[in-house]
């Protein structure tokens, strides 16, 4: 009752404060919650030559009313220090697109150099055109301009008036209007008006899901031409929510633990399926899992005919629910002959009714993307030009530890976890080299996976997987029991049907590791992830309190 009394007499008396402080000023100042006594020191009351206002709540100035955020060669402004939307975790995601798009203009370049006949087309004359859909401050967009060579124009976009507003200031302070054009529209309906005025690059990274932008993105992309898609619900994709997943992106997620790469390959079956229905096709260069989102950059082309090759590069997902053993199953095949394809349904399923390793039954989810999700060139490419100039990213010694991953990483899709291996049949872990060891002295391929810590990729059937920790637990057996008719005990009736040999492979420990480069990075600050959307609040101070006194709430209720 007091907070509400309070409200009202900021609505009445503390309109007329503001007014009278708008006087001296010359300015309407911006409005926050705050005690009398913060705000005068007076014993809790605010004299004007008017009244005296007896206000536990007062309205006074922000403290910041104007805050500058600086990246890279860009500097932004936010009218608020609370409209602030500028997270710093996304710096290595602007990097990273800032590298992507300087590689594809360069690769551009290269091919319609191969492609220039009868035609007087300069190549080193090529400018591409951004589209930044959802653009907020401008930052990426001023980002592009400055630091991109051969960007002929950005189209920065967004619905919000305010948000606009401060493009324009940005535009001005950083003088890239000349390139950078503001624009107020609906993201979907402004690429469905370019569908014959294309853009070369599309960028949407949207604050949640991308989904409502997907077809008409996959319009309004040049053929050839690039999409960067960002997606942070990251719940929804890693199972949480399989049949939001389903709606949004037309496929089921499940919880495991590759959900990071399977996310990733939701999100490039949503893309592709989106195409599809154009007669376009895409080509991903490369897809990340890092921090509290997923990024991917494809290439998107016209052709009806490789088109129909699309449903042999998307499956389904068998996951065993008690041993997290998985299987893909294709939803076509696609073979060769001679100049031509023949298409056909697929077989299966590739399964039985339950596991073959535990006896307990399957959870099915997807479609995704089964085919490789890097192009390796471009991946070495970016290596090459991050290394050469390291001073132009501010997270380039990331940039290069991600990129080298992808480089490593096998395109055999999903991975499984060593230690969850190792928990299954109750056994202490073998280590990543002795692990990595018995996979490459059987003749296996084997790799870490970007997206996860303790991740194993590889080409070897699971047969052989599981007769590796069959191996590893007969020569160190645990005190306690399996429990009768777990996944361990079952997965233990069987003998190992094949040799294993733990002996320290030369490669098993990959260059990365070696060069000990920036892999898995740590958060660096607490509450390192997405934030909240941007908004002016009276309460803002009590709401930034509240969130610090609830943080780890349920850890303090367990302890003692």
């Amino acid at each position: 009752k007091t907070q509400a009394k309070n409200v009202r007499l900021l609505t009445s008396a503390g309109r007329r404060l503001i007014k009278c402080l708008s006087s001296f000023t010359g300015c309407r100042p911006r409005v926050e919650a705050m005690s009398c006594a913060e705000a005068t020191g007076n014993g809790g009351t605010v004299e004007t030559n008017a009244n005296q206002f007896p206000l536990d709540l007062v309205a006074r100035i922000d403290k910041t009313p104007q805050t500058s955020v600086t990246e890279g060669k860009a500097e932004v402004f936010f009218p608020s220090s609370h409209d602030v939307f500028y997270n710093p975790v996304q710096e290595f995601n602007r990097d990273m697109s800032v590298a992507v798009i300087q590689e594809f203009i360069a690769t551009r370049r290269e091919e319609l150099a191969i492609e220039k006949t009868a035609q007087n087309v300069d190549p080193q004359a090529y400018k591409v055109s951004i589209l930044e859909a959802l653009a907020a401050s401008g930052l990426r967009s001023i980002r592009y301009a400055l630091e991109i060579g051969g960007v002929g124009k950005i189209l920065a976009n967004d619905y919000s008036t305010q948000a606009v507003e401060s493009m324009k200031a940005n535009i001005e302070h950083n003088k890239v209007g000349h390139i950078v054009v503001p624009n107020r529209d609906e993201a979907a309906l402004l690429m469905h008006m370019h569908k014959t005025d294309r853009f070369d690059v599309i960028d949407l990274d949207p604050y949640g899901s991308p989904a409502p932008f997907l077809d008409a993105a996959v319009q309004a992309v040049q053929d050839r031409g690039l999409l960067l898609v960002t997606c942070t619900d990251m719940a929804i994709l890693c199972g949480n929510s399989s049949e939001t997943c389903r709606a949004k992106y037309g496929a089921v997620s499940l919880k495991s633990k590759c959900c990071h790469e399977m996310a990733l390959r939701i999100i490039l079956q949503s893309i592709e399926s989106h195409a599809n229905r154009y007669g376009r096709y895409t080509v991903p260069l490369l897809a990340i899992s890092v921090d509290f989102y997923v990024r991917v950059f494809v290439r998107v082309y016209t052709g009806p005919a490789i088109v129909k090759r699309s449903t042999s590069k998307l499956g389904m997902v068998y996951l065993c629910s008690g041993c997290e053993s998985f299987s893909l199953q294709p939803l076509g095949r696609c073979t060769e002959k001679g100049n031509s394809f023949k298409f056909s349904p697929a077989l299966g399923p590739p399964v039985g009714l339950t596991c073959s390793y535990c006896g307990h039954k399957h959870h099915i989810g997807g479609p995704v993307w089964i085919n490789p999700m890097h192009d390796v060139n471009f991946v070495q490419r970016l290596i090459r030009r991050v290394t050469e100039s390291p001073e132009l990213y501010g997270t380039s010694k990331r940039m290069l530890g991600i990129l080298h991953m992808l480089d490593e990483e096998l395109e055999v899709p999903l991975y499984f976890l060593l230690d969850r291996l190792a928990s299954t049949v109750r056994v202490s872990t073998p280590s990543m080299l002795n692990f990595r060891s018995a996979l490459l002295n059987a003749g296996h391929r084997v790799s870490l996976s970007h997206a996860c810590k303790n991740s194993i990729k590889t080409d070897a059937p699971m047969d052989f997987v599981w007769d590796i920790i069959r191996t590893w637990k007969l020569r160190n057996p645990s005190k306690k029991p399996l429990e009768p008719g777990s996944p361990g005990e079952y997965i233990m009736r069987t003998e190992p049907s094949s040799p294993v040999n733990f002996a320290i492979h030369p490669n098993a420990n990959p260059s990365s590791r070696e060069q000990q480069m920036l892999r898995y990075q740590v958060n660096p600050e607490p509450c390192w992830g997405p934030k909240a959307r941007a908004k002016t609040s009276l309460w803002a101070d009590r709401e930034a309190e509240k969130s610090r006194r609830l943080q780890g709430k349920r850890k303090l209720k367990e302890e003692p």
